[in-house]
């Protein structure tokens, strides 16, 4: 992937160590998945941080809201 900043790439690399993490997170639970479904549901999760934050906080999703997909 090519980016036009630093910053940009940095943030990138961020995201992907946080999906490592929440594969291995989701990995080391009772929810049988394959490597690649959770490699998929962790890079889902961590491109969509700001969604799920919300989630978290006690905010509601609403189908209208943009996420980000997995290409």
């Amino acid at each position: 992937m090519t980016f036009t900043s630093k910053k940009e790439a940095d943030a990138y690399d961020k995201m992907l160590d946080s999906a490592d993490q929440l594969a291995e997170f989701i990995g080391a639970s009772t929810i049988t998945l394959d490597d690649q479904q959770l490699e998929e549901l962790g890079l889902y999760l961590a491109s969509n941080k700001e969604a799920v934050m919300s989630l978290f906080k006690g905010n509601s999703f609403t189908p209208e809201e943009k996420v980000k997909k997995n290409n």
